[in-house]
C-alpha cells in the first residue's frame, strides 16, 4: 500500500515516486499472491479503484475527514498480477494528475493512514508513506514547535520527543494487524520527525529523509532506496524472543519493534536491514557454569505463505580473568551498541549527560583494561585481591587501541553533538540511521573514511591483483582504495582533492589550488571559481581518472549496501565555501569542537582517558598538551598515516588549563572558573561525571537568531554561508499557529499542488562570505577578507584567561604536543 501527499511536490518529483514503484513491480515478494493499492491525500483523501476489468483507474474522493469511510473496499487492494495493466496506467498518470488544481500546504496524513489501515488490515503487509510537509489537518495534526532559542540547551530534548501520542498509538494498532510502515520524507522546512518517526519505530519500519529534495541529485538515490525497500527479502508477521542461561537476564532491547508483554518482540516485517540489540546482565552473583548460552527464535511467514521458525544460538565462555574478558571485546560492536544505549539515555536525560556517560564508559573500560588480572566473581572484582603488578604502566590491548577514538567520534556525531547548528529533525534522522546500521556500516557512520584522491597510487581504482590482506579494498570486485588519512584539518591542503564517506553520503572537498587536470577530469572545467554549486555535475566515467573515481565510489556503496546497490549522493565543497565547509568540519572529529563535551582533540582525549585523575586534588599535574603529558605507547594514532608538519598555525597549540581542585577521582580537566556551560571559543575539557548529590547546571549558550539563516536546514545546497552560525541553522517557525481552517465540503475531483518554497534566503552581505563558522585556514591557504572575524569553531589558540588572578601554565614548546609514536598501518577493509 502506498500513501502519497502531493501538495508540495513538483510534477518531476512525484514522477520519481511513480518510477521507483513501477521499476519494482516485477520483483515484489509474494509472486502471484501480491496485492497492491494506492491512496493520495491533501485536504481530502483519494482512493483508487484498480479493478482488473477497468481500462483506467477510477478516483474516489472523500472530503469529510471526521466521518471518513472507505468506498468499494473490494477493489482498492487488488491482485497485482490480475490488475497489472491498470496499475501501470495509474503510475504513468500520477505525476500529471494533480498539476492543474494545486492545494498549497495542507496535509491530512492522519485520516489517510486510517483509510489505508482499513483497506489492508485483513491481510497486513508493508505500507510506504511519502510526505513532504507537516500534517496539519484531521487526526494526528501537528503544530509547529520549533524553538531556535533552546537549541544547544538541556531544554532541546523537548524537541526530540514526540509532541503527542497519536502516532505511537496508531503504530501499536498497525503492529497488531501486522502492518509495517516505511516513511520517505522530503522536508522543505521543519516537519517534526520526532513525532512522525514513531510510526516506523513501533512497526519495525525505516525512516528516510531527503532534505530539500533535488530531482537531479537525489532522484536516482531515492529510486534505488525505494526499490530496495520494496523488493528485499522480508519475513512477514514475525515475532522474536531472546532467552539466556540461568543466572543471566536480558534488561533492554534496541531497534524498531513493539514489545508485547515483557520480552516478545512484535515485528510485522523483518528484513535484511533489521538490526536488534540487547543488554545482558547478571541476575545471580555466582555462575557455576563454564558457558552462558543466548538463544533467539524468530517465528515468521515467508513471502510464499509458509510459516517458519529460525533459531540462532550463541555460547559464550565464562572466565574469572579480567584480561580474558577485556581481550574478547569487539570495539566496533561495542560502540554500535553504546550508540543505541546513548540514544535512549539522551531522550530520558539530556545530550550533555549522554556525552558525559559515553566519556565515563570509555574511562572505565580503559582503566579496567590496564588493571591486570583481578579475581572476579560474576563480573565483580573481589575485594582485597592484588595481582602483584601495582605501579606498572600496562599497555592498552590491541583490540581496544581504537576504542577511545570511536567514543570521541560518537560524542561528536550529529546524533549527540552539542551546539546550536544541529536541526532537531536532522538529529532524529541520525537516530534512525544508527538504529538500522549493522556494525561495519555503523563504524563508518561514526568514524568516516577520508581519502586523498590527488595522491592515489596507480593501482587505486582498479581491481586488486593479489590477495594481500593488508591492502585496502572494497566492493565485490575488490577495488583498491586510495590512502586513508586522519580526520583532522591538518591533513587538508589547498592543492588537494579529498573524498569523505560516512556510508550514507559522500563529500568531495576541492582545494583552491587543486590540480587543474584532476578538476577537469571530475567536472569538465579547469576551475570551479565561477561555477554555480547547484549546477555542478561530477563525471564518473570516460576519463581515466574519472573512471577510477567512479569505481571507488561504486565499491564503497557496494560495501555498505551489499546486494542492494544505492546510487551515491556526492556533495561538492569548494575551499572557502563557508556554508558547506562548516558541515564538512563536523566530520573532522580529531580536532576540537566548540560545544561542551567536544572540546578535546584526539591527543588530548587519549591523555585524559589514560590519566583521568591527573587534575584531581590540585597536585599540579600537567594539563592536556603540556610538556610531559604524553606517555610513549599510550596514544595509538588513528587509522591512516601521521599528519605531516606543515608549519603555520597547525598543528594547533594545546589548551592550557589550571588544575581543578577536587572534582572526584576521574574528573577531566576543567577551566579554572566555576561555570560549567560552554564558553564561546573556549577549550575546557569535557564536563566531570555527575555526582549523586550534585545538581548539574549548565550555562545556556548564546541564543540563536530567530531570523532564517541563509542555507539553513532545508535551504539550497549551493548557497553561500549564513551571516552567522553554520550549516544547519534552524529556520524560523511558520508564523501561522496551528492547522489552517478548511471547508470540509465534498468535492468531485482530486486536486494537488507542487511544493512551494517555505523560506526566502536573506541577501548575502556585501562584505562577502567570511570564515566565522569554521576552523582557521588550512595550511597553505591565503584567505583575505575585510570583514571582522569572530571566534571560529575550530581555533588554533586558547581563549584569554577568564580572570585576572588565575595562574596558567606556560605554553608548550613547539612540536611538543604532537609527540606520537610510529603509526600502525590502517585497519583493513571489511
Amino acid at each position: 500500500m502506498s500513501l502519497t501527499t502531493h501538495s508540495r511536490w513538483t510534477r518531476s518529483s512525484l514522477a520519481r515516486v511513480a518510477a521507483g514503484i513501477k521499476a519494482s513491480l516485477d520483483h515484489l515478494p509474494g509472486r502471484g499472491r501480491t496485492k497492491i493499492g494506492f491512496v493520495t491525500f491533501d485536504n481530502s483523501v483519494h482512493y483508487y479503484n484498480l479493478a482488473s476489468d477497468l481500462t483506467n483507474p477510477q478516483v474516489l474522493v472523500v472530503a469529510d475527514l471526521k466521518e471518513l469511510f472507505v468506498p468499494l473496499p473490494d477493489h482498492l487492494l487488488v491482485n497485482l498480477e490480475e490488475s497489472r495493466s491498470v496499475v501501470e496506467v495509474f503510475l504513468d498518470s500520477l505525476p500529471e494528475m494533480f498539476s492543474r488544481n494545486p492545494v498549497v500546504s495542507q496535509s491530512c496524513l492522519g485520516p489517510a493512514l486510517k483509510a489505508a489501515f482499513t483497506v489492508m488490515k485483513q491481510v497486513g503487509g508493508k505500507m510506504c508513506v511519502f510526505q513532504s510537509l507537516m500534517p496539519n489537518l484531521g487526526d494526528g495534526a501537528l503544530k509547529p514547535r520549533e524553538q531556535p532559542g533552546i537549541m544547544g540547551t538541556p531544554a532541546e530534548i523537548k524537541l526530540l520527543k514526540p509532541e503527542q501520542t497519536w502516532f505511537k498509538d496508531t503504530a501499536v494498532e498497525f503492529s497488531r494487524q501486522q502492518i509495517s510502515v516505511d516513511m520517505f520524507l522530503f522536508p522543505y522546512q521543519y516537519m517534526d520527525l520526532a513525532s512522525l518517526g514513531e510510526l516506523p519505530r513501533y512497526t519495525s519500519g525505516n525512516l528516510y529523509s531527503y532534505v530539500s529534495f533535488n530531482r537531479a541529485k537525489d532522484g536516482k538515490r531515492f529510486e534505488d532506496q525505494l526499490a530496495n525497500t520494496l523488493t528485499q527479502h522480508t519475513a512477514f508477521e514475525a515475532v522474536m524472543r531472546i532467552r539466556c542461561s540461568k543466572g543471566m537476564r536480558i534488561t533492554n532491547f534496541y531497534g524498531n519493534f513493539f514489545i508485547r508483554g515483557t520480552d516478545l518482540l512484535a515485528l510485522p516485517n523483518c528484513n535484511t536491514d533489521s538490526v536488534f540489540g540487547f543488554d545482558l546482565a547478571h541476575e545471580e552473583q555466582n555462575i557455576l557454569m563454564s558457558h552462558v548460552t543466548v538463544q533467539a527464535a524468530l517465528l515468521y511467514t515467508s513471502s510464499d505463505g509458509e510459516r517458519r521458525i529460525r533459531v540462532m544460538t550463541q555460547t559464550l565462555p565464562v572466565t574469572p580473568l579480567n584480561s580474558e574478558l577485556i581481550g574478547a571485546i569487539d570495539a566496533e560492536a561495542s560502540c554500535a551498541l553504546l550508540a543505541r544505549q546513548a540514544m535512549d539515555l539522551g531522550l530520558k536525560t539530556s545530550l550533555d549527560q549522554t556525552r558525559m556517560r559515553l566519556q565515563q564508559i570509555c574511562v572505565d573500560v580503559i582503566r579496567s583494561a590496564k588493571g591486570g588480572d583481578k579475581r572476579t566473581v560474576s563480573g565483580y572484582a573481589a575485594p582485597g585481591h592484588h595481582d602483584g603488578s601495582d605501579g606498572e604502566e600496562k599497555q592498552l590491548p590491541e583490540n581496544l587501541q581504537l576504542f577511545p577514538l570511536y567514543i570521541l567520534a560518537l560524542m561528536k556525531n550529529v546524533a549527540f553533538r552539542g551546539g546550536t547548528d544541529v536541526h532537531p529533525d536532522e538529529r532524529i534522522q541520525a537516530h534512525h540511521i544508527l538504529s538500522r546500521l549493522w556494525v561495519p556500516a555503523c563504524k563508518h557512520f561514526i568514524y568516516p573514511q577520508l581519502f586523498e584522491l590527488h595522491k592515489m597510487d596507480n593501482d587505486a581504482g582498479h581491481p586488486s591483483v593479489n590477495d594481500d590482506e593488508s591492502e585496502l579494498v572494497a566492493g565485490r570486485n575488490r577495488i583498491v582504495l586510495p590512502t586513508v588519512v586522519n580526520l583532522s584539518i591538518d591533513r587538508l591542503s589547498s592543492d588537494g582533492v579529498y573524498l569523505l564517506s560516512n556510508g550514507i553520503e559522500f563529500y568531495l572537498w576541492v582545494g583552491r589550488d587543486a590540480n587543474m587536470n584532476i578538476v577537469a577530469s571530475l567536472f569538465g572545467v579547469h576551475t570551479l571559481d565561477d561555477v554555480d554549486p547547484n549546477q555542478m555535475e561530477i563525471i564518473m566515467s570516460g576519463d581515466p581518472f574519472a573512471s577510477r573515481f567512479g569505481a571507488i565510489v561504486d565499491a564503497l556503496r557496494e560495501e555498505v549496501d551489499g546486494p542492494y546497490y544505492t546510487a551515491p549522493k556526492i556533495v561538492v565543497i569548494r575551499e572557502g565555501d563557508t556554508h558547506l565547509e562548516a558541515r564538512f568540519y563536523w566530520f573532522l572529529i580529531e580536532d576540537r569542537a566548540s560545544f561542551q563535551g567536544g572540546t578535546y582533540s584526539y591527543a588530548e582525549f587519549m591523555q585524559f582517558v589514560n590519566n583521568p585523575n591527573a587534575t584531581s586534588g590540585g597536585r599540579g599535574v600537567a594539563p592536556p598538551g603540556a610538556p610531559g603529558g604524553m606517555a610513549m605507547g599510550a596514544h595509538p594514532p588513528p587509522p591512516g598515516p601521521p599528519a605531516p608538519h606543515q608549519g603555520g598555525a597547525y598543528p594547533p597549540q594545546k589548551p592550557q588549563y589550571a588544575p581543578s581542585p577536587g572534582h572526584g577521582n576521574y574528573a577531566p580537566p576543567t577551566p579554572p572558573v566555576a561555570p560549567r556551560g560552554p564558553q564561546p571559543g573556549g577549550y575546557g575539557g569535557p564536563p566531570a561525571p555527575p555526582q549523586p548529590s550534585q545538581q548539574i547546571s549548565y550555562n545556556s549558550p548564546p541564543v540563536a537568531s530567530h531570523a532564517p539563516s541563509q542555507g539553513g536546514y532545508g535551504g539550497p545546497m549551493g548557497s553561500h554561508g549564513p551571516p552567522s552560525g553554520g550549516y544547519g541553522a534552524p529556520p524560523t517557525p511558520p508564523t501561522q499557529a496551528g492547522p489552517p481552517q478548511v471547508n470540509y465540503a465534498a468535492k468531485t475531483s482530486p486536486v494537488g499542488a507542487p511544493p512551494q518554497a517555505a523560506y526566502q534566503s536573506p541577501p548575502v552581505s556585501s562584505a562577502g562570505p567570511s570564515r566565522q563558522a569554521g576552523p582557521p585556514p588550512v595550511p597553505g591557504r591565503s584567505v583575505a577578507s575585510s570583514a571582522p572575524q569572530q571566534a571560529p569553531a575550530y581555533s588554533s589558540t586558547p581563549p584569554p584567561p577568564p580572570g585576572a588572578g588565575v595562574a596558567r601554565p606556560p605554553p608548550p614548546p613547539p612540536g611538543g604536543a604532537r609527540n606520537f609514536p610510529p603509526p600502525p598501518p590502517p585497519p583493513p577493509g571489511r
